[in-house]
């Protein structure tokens, strides 16, 4: 068919959408997206033809069909859920924490609907998105008081504005983290209008230096965990219960940031040096901040507990509302601190905390799985032993033993395989380490095998 006459031949817009099968999906698209989405295949139609890449029209079931696919595409969120073979269990990139099952129903129940986020229902008034999760925090965690922001940043940002603001605050040199997107420690300081106030070097800190640099224009002691990185080697810092006793003896709070925030010993996982919040609050520490989608196992959140006077002063600061959570967030937060009244019952359902905990033999035996389910369909796959990352800017140093499935390619290349698995709807996320591609069992789930072997017989052929 020559070129102009393959061009005259292309179908109207209306006329594809009159056709049965855009019928049936105009009940489920809105009108001006599966127009848009016919008015692109048939521009792309009309493209192939002039660059000489095709010598027919397709029929129009066939052209149907392929709108249909680009419809379907279009409607795709951006925001979607994957399938993590990376065996990081804290993936920045991939939403960190995943909820717990009581969490996620809690988050269900709440956003469907109204529910009592500042309401008393005892009282019949007015009441606090603070209370919601203030008792619980307190128990599990030892402190006075706690309040919830946005996230952890925002906790530091509300804390060093309240308490900091127009004065001195004295922090070590060899923690002057920065965690990412700008957020460093000396600008948050101006930020928040505080003079930073550095002692020591970068890798020692005495207390003798807190003592020298305290003035009276000092407004806080502020000690940070170094949880995105480590100083190794000739180093020293002042024990947490030492700067306690100065603050105290110089009548200036002490706050920590202590960034991801555990409220269990991961010394039982094999995990070394990560302090708990517990041991802070037992130290004496006035006010601290942790995350809540970290080591938690939460939903993002900034959480600060401590003395009951520091909190109240926090409740009370302007920054408080503009840093508020919502009702979902409480809601996933409640739920997965109410696990952490019992510590057997959060490392079971917690997932975080779970992924973690798994031994490296059921790891092995994951894998082995999920061979099995690739070889029934066809796709060649071994085991190969690995190692992992927490994740999340936590425990930097360590890595943890662990299990993999290498999957061979076939016809594609490596490069080839993680792409194809990557642009699926529900995307596979996987990694490439030594020419090989490989989906790492520890943040796997197994309901997902059969997906993913169907998934990858799919794209190798």
């Amino acid at each position: 068919m020559e070129q102009q006459d393959m061009l005259r031949a292309i179908p109207k817009v209306d006329e594809l959408l009159g056709m049965e099968p855009l019928q049936a999906l105009a009940g489920q698209t809105p009108a001006p997206a599966l127009r848009e989405a016919v008015r692109e295949e048939l521009e792309a139609l009309r493209r192939r033809i002039l660059a000489g890449d095709t010598d027919h029209i397709p029929n129009r079931e066939d052209l149907c069909a392929a709108v249909c696919r680009r419809a379907r595409e279009a409607s795709l969120p951006s925001l979607r859920g994957v399938v993590n073979g990376t065996g990081v269990t804290l993936h920045t990139n991939l939403g960190r924490a995943c909820l717990s099952h009581r969490a996620v129903e809690a988050v269900v129940g709440v956003a469907g609907g109204y529910s009592t986020l500042e309401y008393d229902v005892d009282a019949g008034r007015r009441g606090s998105r603070h209370s919601h999760v203030e008792a619980l925090l307190c128990a599990v965690t030892g402190a006075e008081g706690a309040m919830v922001v946005n996230n952890n940043a925002a906790a530091v940002l509300l804390i060093l504005s309240a308490l900091g603001k127009g004065g001195e605050v004295i922090t070590s040199r060899g923690e002057l983290v920065e965690i990412g997107g700008s957020f460093r420690v000396p600008d948050i300081m101006v930020q928040c209008g505080c003079a930073l106030r550095e002692v020591g070097t970068t890798n020692k800190t005495h207390l003798s230096d807190y003592e020298r640099a305290i003035t009276p224009e000092t407004r806080a002691l502020l000690k940070v965990h170094t949880s995105n990185y480590k100083i190794m080697g000739f180093t020293e810092s002042v024990p947490l219960a030492e700067l306690v006793a100065l603050g105290r003896e110089r009548g200036l709070p002490v706050i920590e940031d202590l960034g991801s925030g555990s409220l269990v010993d991961l010394e039982q996982f094999g995990i070394h040096g990560e302090p708990t919040v517990q041991q802070s609050v037992q130290a004496g520490v006035d006010i601290i901040s942790f995350s809540g989608d970290k080591l938690l196992g939460g939903p993002q959140a900034g959480i600060i507990i401590g003395r009951k006077d520091y909190i109240e002063t926090l409740k009370k600061h302007p920054l408080a509302r503009a840093l508020r959570v919502d009702k979902m967030t409480l809601a996933a937060l409640r739920e997965t601190l109410y696990a952490y009244t019992d510590p057997a019952m959060a490392v079971r359902e917690i997932p975080t905390l779970a992924m973690l905990a798994v031994p490296e033999h059921v790891l092995r035996e994951k894998a082995e799985l999920l061979c099995r389910a690739l070889a029934d369909r066809g796709v060649t796959a071994r085991t190969v032993p690995t190692q992992d990352q927490v994740g999340g800017g936590s425990v930097p140093t360590q890595l943890l033993p662990a299990w993999a499935v290498a999957i061979d390619p076939g016809r594609l290349t490596v490069d080839g395989l993680e792409a194809a698995l990557r642009r699926r709807e529900r995307p596979i996320i996987g990694r490439i380490t030594h020419e090989q591609y490989l989906l790492d069992t520890r943040t796997l789930w197994e309901s997902d095998f059969d997906y993913i072997a169907e998934a990858a017989a799919e794209v190798i052929g």
